[in-house]
């Protein structure tokens, strides 16, 4: 901004957003002076870098408007997790794909977690067919992350929304 531009000449935009063309450094602040604004270098990586000719508050205050724009539109995504065991209750069952399809609805990722006791380790598969048996049901609704995977006594899968 103004003297701390260490350029020999720069492409001067003037207020009314015309371009100028390359001109020397210290004229293009003399003229950001004179018409009381300053010389702000929007662009520092063009070969001559890019300055323009305005209030330099406004362009900081305008800038943090956009930054603050942006951050209100973006959706933030949390990961929900739901967790069974092999053999789980018909009800139950039913009671946690609603609760799995309400979250996928809000545009939540959703982790399901198969846990095993005891002996239930050695009938993994039981374990895996529900794990499947929840995919097919939420084909519609949502996609595979990933897939089932076995860490420890527990066997996990993550579903995103389509």
């Amino acid at each position: 901004m103004n003297e701390a531009i260490g350029v020999s000449s720069v492409r001067l935009i003037d207020e009314t957003g015309e371009n100028v063309g390359v001109v020397a450094t210290r004229e293009a602040v003399e003229r950001a002076r004179n018409v009381g604004l300053d010389l702000v270098e929007v662009s520092p990586g063009a070969s001559p870098p890019v300055c323009k000719i305005l209030d330099y508050g406004r362009f900081k205050y305008e800038a943090q408007k956009k930054r603050n724009e942006a951050r209100k539109k973006q959706k933030v995504i949390d990961v929900k997790e739901i967790k069974m065991r092999p053999n789980i209750d018909s009800h139950d069952y039913d009671v946690k794909m609603r609760s799995i399809q309400k979250f996928i609805g809000e545009g939540d990722k959703v982790k399901v977690t198969m846990r095993f006791r005891g002996r239930e380790m050695v009938h993994q598969n039981l374990g895996l067919d529900l794990l499947h048996k929840v995919r097919d049901e939420l084909e519609e609704l949502a996609k595979v992350e990933q897939f089932p995977k076995l860490e420890g006594r527990q066997m996990t899968m993550v579903m995103a929304p389509r």
